[in-house]
């Protein structure tokens, strides 16, 4: 089994930060440090991340997480701040599946999966995001149509997204908005650029996926139907 695929299937990681662990010389094999991404595990190896012995999971494990503000979606945090791996039973280890910033709340999926993990973080997979954004200020619908269209947010052109404008009082503005991507804050850059920073925003979906009622800070596995949608979604 390619090294990465063993660290993943561990519940460590995703494949791919996998390869960033290998890079920053945080695998060991056999005692030595790993230099080599594309090393093969064989019967026998010792692996270790982090000085801490690792063998792969007997069981594949899926829950969906209503993320509070103030968790970092990590498995580790220098700073010592909480993590979202901590809100989960800890049965196995299990790793995020993507990312939400530090304040932004909502749907995330953590898994130990991590052939599904990969799939569903490819680029070439976008799923439809939903998220629901109190910005600042009253945003308007000639607004709203620049960010349906596609907008700009340095470096970057934005697809199509939807956007809704729910509700608005002196100072700020309700919206939904789906988008199709996943760039680094896209969401909040979006708003910014059209001049409404973000004050408060949440993922409510991804794909079929719906946050529901599941109380802030909570988790639930996902059903088998749930995850075989996912499946069929990056096959």
């Amino acid at each position: 089994m390619r090294i990465n695929q063993y660290i993943a299937s561990a519940g460590i990681t995703s494949r791919r930060k996998a390869d960033e662990y290998i890079e920053d010389g945080r695998v060991r094999v056999n005692g030595a440090v790993l230099t080599s991404p594309g090393y093969h595990v064989e019967e026998g190896d010792i692996v270790e991340v982090d000085g801490v012995r690792i063998t792969p999971a007997e069981r594949k494990v899926y829950y969906l997480l209503n993320k509070p503000a103030g968790y970092v979606t990590s498995t580790a945090d220098k700073e010592g701040r909480p993590l979202v791996t901590e809100l989960v039973p800890d049965e196995v280890r299990v790793f995020p599946v993507g990312r939400l910033d530090l304040n932004t709340t909502g749907l995330l999926i953590l898994t130990n999966d991590g052939d599904l993990s990969n799939k569903l973080m490819h680029p070439s997979h976008e799923f439809s995001k939903r998220y629901l954004v109190r910005a600042q200020g009253i945003v308007t619908r000639a607004e709203a149509a620049r960010l349906e269209k596609g907008i700009d947010i340095g470096g970057f052109v934005t697809s199509p997204a939807d956007v809704h404008l729910l509700k608005h009082d002196r100072n700020s503005t309700l919206a939904e908005i789906v988008i199709h991507e996943g760039k680094n804050r896209q969401v909040r850059r979006m708003f910014k650029a059209i001049g409404h920073p973000v004050l408060e925003l949440c993922r409510t979906g991804i794909g079929n996926l719906e946050i529901g009622r599941l109380a802030v800070g909570q988790c639930r596995k996902l059903s088998p139907a749930e995850v075989e949608s996912l499946r069929k979604a990056v096959k």
